[in-house]
Order: C-alpha cells, then structure tokens, then sequence
C-alpha cells in the first residue's frame, strides 16, 4: 500500500519531527549534538531552506523550517542519511537509526507558527531535563535571545510579531501560560 503523499509547495512551513528507532537514544554526548548541526548546516547548502526553530532532544528533533525550492523529504533525506552513517560509523551499529518516517505537519496560521515555536522550545522544561532553557544548549533559544552571527537560526519572521522591545515580548510570549498566552499577537 503506498504512503499517504505529503502536501509540499515552495514556501511551505512544517514542523518536523523524528526519533531514535525504538525510541532510542539518537544524541549520546555533545559531539553527536554537533554533528547533526554540521549536517543541518550542510543540507541547507545542498537544499536551501530557512531554519526558524530547533530543539536536538537524547532520542528526537525538532525543526521548524520554511521550505524554499526543495521538499522537506529533500531535506531530511540528506540530513538523515548523513547522520545515519555517521551514527553507525562511530558506534559500530548496523542498520536503521531513525524510526520509521518523519514527522511533518504543514504550518497553516500565523498562530500555529508561534505556538510550533513556542512548543519545540520548552520541550527541555516539558521533558524534565532542564528548569530552565538557559541550562539547555541544544535548541534554538539562544539565538532568540541573543544576536548571533553567522547563525543556522533565521529568527526573524518570528520576532516581527512581536512589537519593541521583541526579545521581551518573546520571552513573555514563550513562558505565557493558558490565558495569558491570548494576549500575544495573532
């Protein structure tokens, strides 16, 4: 039976998910974490799109990405296949590192793309890894609370729903909880 096809058109946002096969770990120390970055950074050269929103989780990911000429099966399959040799390389695994298919929801609203944002950076704190997101490096955070150059992270659509000073409203905006969250724009 074929796969149910994937909605794709340039311009396209998705939020997209994958994890470790049988829910295995897929990041085992920092340099697995860098690695996957690596490989990110090079599959937006080999297929560009914008990466808005990251978090590396021990065994998922998360990523928010705005396609541009390319599917985002284009992507991950580079991505993946990558980090997939790479994996087995280093730990001496044969086969499969990703479980089955990835994950990817197409980005419809405005609001859905906050609150995709919103979700993939608390995951940390949702998780009970961390009680804060400034003890969690493995996520896109940190360039949206902090100028970076030469960053993986285009952070701006997002910041631009968010009046002066944008960094504060964001930070509001992403710790809001229930009501509150009404609020915010959009």
């Amino acid at each position: 039976m074929a796969r149910k096809r994937r909605i794709w058109y340039p311009g396209a946002s998705y939020h997209i998910t994958s994890r470790g096969i049988r829910r295995t770990s897929l990041f085992w120390d920092k340099e697995d974490r860098d690695e996957y970055l690596q490989l990110l950074a090079e599959a937006m050269e080999k297929r560009p799109f914008i990466l808005q929103t990251y978090c590396l989780m021990t065994n998922h990911i998360h990523l928010q990405i705005k396609t541009l000429q390319h599917s985002p099966s284009d992507i991950i399959r580079i991505l993946h296949f990558n980090y997939a040799i790479y994996v087995n390389k280093k730990y001496d695994f044969t086969g499969h590192v990703f479980e089955s298919r990835y994950g990817s929801e197409l980005i419809t609203s405005a609001q859905y793309e906050l609150e995709v944002n919103r979700y993939i950076h608390l995951n940390p704190i949702r998780a009970g890894m961390v009680d804060s997101l400034e003890e969690y490096p493995w996520s896109s955070y940190f360039n949206y609370i902090e100028a970076k150059d030469g960053s993986l992270v285009n952070s701006e659509r997002i910041l631009a729903y968010f009046p002066e000073p944008k960094i504060e409203q964001y930070l509001q905006f992403l710790h809001a909880r229930g009501k509150e969250s009404d609020q915010y724009p959009i």
